[in-house]
């Protein structure tokens, strides 16, 4: 029940029709005995910095920031996280009384993923695709000391991330197109798919690498989490690779805004059961 000490949180983007995380933050809340609720506000680009001025003025504890505005949105904030700050884009702000904290857990999400099952420092990884999702992965595994590979399917757009990489940390990154999706993946250690190639309602387009191009031991990272298990992680299981699900950043960086805004240890147990039952229409 919402009251008058209900605390609000959310996630503003447009569109959010699709968003799991009111599901995810709904049942932590719960679980925990917290009288808070976190509500989708869809947001338009002409609409931003009213919404943002809007949300600090009711008094909400802190927002989610998706598509369109990841970027944008550091206009409007008093200050950022120093990965935050590095990436160049926020999907988390938390409201606080002098001002606006902006923070970036995309990055820790993906290296928590792959922590689970890998060991990120000093290995070989290939990340398809150059927008936002592939700019926060790229960022924190190059800090990390790994030799990361942009390949994306307009070259131009892989040479500019590298070069903001090369620019803020000093680290060559490797670029370049899709053509060059064999020879790199053969001498990979790690595969992350950040395009939305096999996301719902087209999870039957081809992946963009097959079984046969890969190898034993590969890790293969898809972050399309609808449906959790995509047509690139068939493929990895196929091969005798080690498939990762896009859920496990969805969860990750859900649990570490959940700990922002709150202060408290995030269930994740509870978390992933609803992301979970939100994909099986339960």
């Amino acid at each position: 029940m919402i009251t008058g000490n209900t605390q609000l949180t959310g996630i503003i983007g447009y569109p959010l029709t699709h968003s799991l995380s009111p599901q995810m933050h709904n049942a932590a809340f719960k679980a925990l005995g917290m009288d808070w609720a976190y509500v989708p506000f869809p947001v338009k680009p002409s609409g931003l910095e009213e919404a943002v001025r809007g949300l600090r003025a009711l008094n909400v504890r802190g927002v989610n920031v998706t598509i369109p505005h990841k970027e944008s949105v550091l206009e409007y904030i008093g200050e950022v996280d120093e990965t935050a700050s590095l990436i160049g884009a926020v999907n988390t702000l938390k409201f606080e009384d002098e001002t606006i904290m902006g923070y970036n857990t995309d990055a820790s999400g993906c290296l928590r993923a792959l922590e689970e099952v890998t060991s990120v420092d000093g290995s070989s990884v290939i990340i398809l695709g150059a927008g936002g999702a592939a700019r926060a992965c790229a960022f924190q595994l190059a800090v990390r000391g790994a030799s990361v590979t942009i390949l994306n399917r307009t070259p131009e757009r892989a040479r500019a991330l590298a070069e903001d990489i090369k620019g803020a940390l000093d680290i060559r990154v490797k670029y370049g197109g899709y053509e060059l999706i064999p020879a790199c993946v053969e001498g990979a250690d790690i595969l992350i798919d950040t395009t939305p190639v096999g996301m719902y309602p087209h999870m039957d387009d081809e992946p963009l690498v097959k079984a046969e191009l890969m190898h034993e031991g590969l890790v293969v990272y898809d972050l399309v989490y609808n449906p959790p298990e995509t047509c690139l992680l068939r493929e990895a299981r196929a091969a005798g690779a080690v498939p990762v699900s896009g859920l496990r950043m969805l969860l990750y960086q859900g649990a570490e805004a959940f700990r922002i805004w709150s202060g408290r240890e995030p269930p994740l147990d509870v978390m992933e059961k609803a992301l979970l039952d939100a994909l099986q229409g339960v």
